[in-house]
């Protein structure tokens, strides 16, 4: 199976617009994590945003907080 490339979504941060392109799967997750926190998805990414290191851009950290979530969640599970 493939994966179709990035897509680019539009975010408010701060009051600001801006974008990630994210490929579906990544973007779905995120939705759902923002869901069971009961959070406005553009909240959880200024939070991503605002503790993200300056060099590591919006989309791959978001990727990668996909990543630690269902990390957590599979632990969670297991236990």
């Amino acid at each position: 199976m493939t994966t179709p490339g990035p897509t680019k979504r539009s975010l408010t941060l701060q009051g600001h617009r801006t974008s990630v392109s994210l490929e579906e799967p990544f973007w779905q997750e995120f939705r759902q994590a923002a869901a069971r926190r009961a959070q406005p998805l553009n909240a959880l990414a200024a939070q991503i945003d605002a503790t993200r290191p300056a060099e590591l851009g919006l989309a791959s950290a978001i990727r990668l907080f996909v990543l630690e979530d269902l990390r957590t969640r599979l632990v969670a599970k297991d236990a």
